[in-house]
């Protein structure tokens, strides 16, 4: 009894850069869930089990990487392993959080080209693409129920539907109309944009942490100009000097370029998580530059949806199909070209997430209280509810009529659909057991054909 008390009163022993790099290894590897899952994954093993981090700084870095565009449990890694080891700490943990995602991606996508049209692959995929769009109606409700608390958010969702849906308009613009929806009605109706926090402190305590509430904030993570300065100069660097060595390479208008310049836009406005951003990348990469088609955007998510990592990874996929498509290393060299992409989509998708740890996480250590969620996040929001509908509308018009409107309707495409979304909203069960249990009834049915 005595030992158990002294391991739940102490505080634990200080963490090495070697152990903190194999945790966020091997988190790399098992962040299934999507970001509730892998927030949830963290906070039992740092906050509760480990007691790395208390569960006060552990939500007060969460709220931070809640306002910011990206991957925030990604986001929420970089924070810990930076506050923790300082700047390498914080790269290490971003980066093998992805890393495993990245190559997992690269061999199913290298599989899925080859063997698509194999018989058991198309049975598979058939299950999963109604539940995939299951997936997506459900993330609309689920941001909806807590984005839209009165009938002004409302109205912003349908605006955005209206916008993306009939007028066809860029989602960086909804993005930036939204923005200034919220900072006008702030103005002038403030009660009905003030944006309450995504996550409380609930005033639990799992005994004395490493890095305590009280712990005062160390040498590498105070702010400095010279720091920040430095930080911006170097991240502008690493970015320009990749851009230029394509553009070099490539020229401009090649795909590899332009894939880097689009996965950084995209980058900057995913503020609602992938889902929101999807759409942005099915406009750009389907349409605007043709490296994937509508039906592969499809197949990707759900491949995205069954591996480890952030949900943002499909950009992986996305960018893997389109150097192969597109053969920029010549046809001899598919796989190749298909690697260089994948790799490319998230070396630009990822950048941005590290500079706004790095560069915004002194000055959230130095105010030391809850980040405030401003009125214009509060409508960018808003009209992500809008947009993700857009998107499990366009999946359902692929997934049921496959051959469009005068085609044949999948009505097995939509009964395993209804029954993914039953599934999730009303017995609460996991993405992993809807999406596997999904491709065997289509394997099955795919097999009695």
């Amino acid at each position: 009894m005595s030992t158990i008390t002294q391991d739940i009163t102490e505080q634990p022993e200080p963490v090495t850069f070697g152990e903190g790099f194999i945790y966020w290894l091997k988190l790399g590897f098992i962040s299934f869930g999507g970001p509730a899952g892998q927030i949830s994954m963290m906070h039992q093993e740092l906050v509760e089990k480990r007691r790395w981090i208390s569960e006060h700084r552990f939500l007060h870095a969460l709220n931070y990487t809640m306002v910011l565009p990206g991957p925030e449990a990604q986001q929420l890694a970089i924070y810990i392993g930076w506050l923790m080891h300082g700047v390498w700490g914080g790269i290490a943990a971003g980066v093998l959080f992805v890393l495993p995602s990245l190559f997992i991606l690269i061999t199913l996508t290298w599989i899925y080209l080859v063997y698509g049209d194999v018989q058991v692959v198309e049975g598979v995929l058939y299950g999963i693409k109604p539940a995939v769009t299951a997936i997506v109606v459900f993330a609309a409700f689920r941001i909806g129920a807590r984005a839209l608390r009165n009938n002004i958010l409302r109205a912003v969702a349908v605006l955005a539907f209206v916008a993306i849906f009939a007028l066809n308009i860029p989602f960086p613009y909804i993005v930036l109309m939204a923005g200034i929806i919220g900072y006008v009605g702030s103005r002038f109706s403030p009660g009905h944009f003030r944006a309450g926090g995504h996550h409380e402190d609930t005033g639990k305590t799992f005994g004395p942490a490493l890095i305590d509430d009280d712990t005062p904030v160390p040498e590498h993570a105070r702010f400095k100009w010279t720091r920040l300065i430095a930080f911006a100069a170097t991240g502008m660097l690493i970015w320009g000097a990749v851009m230029a060595m394509l553009s070099t390479s490539y020229g401009w208008e090649g795909t590899l370029t332009q894939m880097g310049w689009f996965f950084t836009k995209a980058a900057l406005v995913t503020f609602g998580g992938a889902y929101a951003v999807l759409p942005y990348v099915y406009q750009g990469g389907v349409e605007q530059y043709g490296w994937l088609s509508g039906t592969q955007m499809i197949d990707g998510l759900a491949l995205g949806e069954t591996t480890p990592g952030p949900l943002i990874m499909v950009v992986a996929f996305v960018g893997f199909v389109g150097g192969w498509t597109k053969e920029i290393l010549g046809p001899e060299m598919l796989p190749m070209a298909g690697a260089a992409g994948a790799g490319i989509a998230t070396l630009f998708t990822f950048i941005p997430s590290f500079l706004f740890i790095l560069l915004g996480g002194p000055a959230v250590e130095a105010t030391r209280h809850d980040v405030k969620f401003t009125a214009p996040l509060t409508g960018i929001t808003a009209a992500v509810v809008g947009v993700i509908l857009n998107l499990a509308l366009f999946f359902a018009y692929h997934v049921l009529w496959p051959e469009g409107f005068n085609g044949t309707f999948e009505w097995v495409s939509l009964l395993i659909g209804i029954a993914a979304f039953i599934a999730l909203f009303r017995y609460k069960i996991g993405i992993l057991p809807v999406i596997g249990a999904s491709a065997v009834i289509g394997l099955g049915y795919s097999l009695l054909l």
